[in-house]
């Protein structure tokens, strides 16, 4: 098998500190190496569409929150894990595009949502394409049963992390 990057750091630990177990390092520093790759890789496909990545994350919560394709700020920012001020910068740098559009809340006359214009549903719809398919090209290496085994585990991991990271609920 081939070596990475990381194999070289593990080598260089194991020699220096011999009496420490690097095991977790070998999993969280590919995770970790992987990611920037793949966000460097992704971030080349939303760029040719005009959009940053957290413009793309906006325009695809929106897009499969289901017709009529609407949230409010609030749903937006909670989904994405940003803050409000964040996720107000976004919708305004969208909506000077015509991606957006924030309209009155029906259900709330003090309240807003955001909401996807025919050109921000036409860019998404592209734009998702084009970016299913860069991902898949970055797993080729994989087969189909290597790719479910890994979202599996990573799963367990995800589930577990996320529920330590949950905001506590007060009553």
């Amino acid at each position: 098998m081939p070596k990475d990057h990381v194999d070289t750091i593990l080598e260089q630990w194991t020699k220096e500190r011999p009496d420490i177990d690097n095991a977790p390092l070998a999993v969280i520093a590919r995770i970790s190496r992987l990611s920037r790759l793949f966000e460097k890789k992704t971030g080349e496909t939303f760029a040719s569409f005009g959009l940053s990545r957290s413009g793309f994350a906006v325009l695809a919560a929106l897009r499969r929150s289901g017709s009529p394709y609407r949230l409010s700020p609030t749903q937006l920012y909670s989904a994405l894990l940003v803050s409000s001020g964040a996720m107000t910068n976004r919708i305004d740098r969208l909506e000077e595009q015509d991606l957006v559009i924030r309209v009155p809340d029906p259900n709330d006359r003090r309240g807003m949502l955001v909401g996807l214009t025919p050109k921000g549903r036409k860019l998404i719809d592209e734009a998702y394409e084009m970016h299913v398919s860069a991902e898949k090209e970055l797993l080729q290496q994989l087969s189909s049963a290597q790719r479910d085994q890994l979202s599996d585990l990573l799963r367990v991991l995800a589930v577990n992390l996320e529920i330590e990271d949950a905001p506590e609920v007060k009553s």
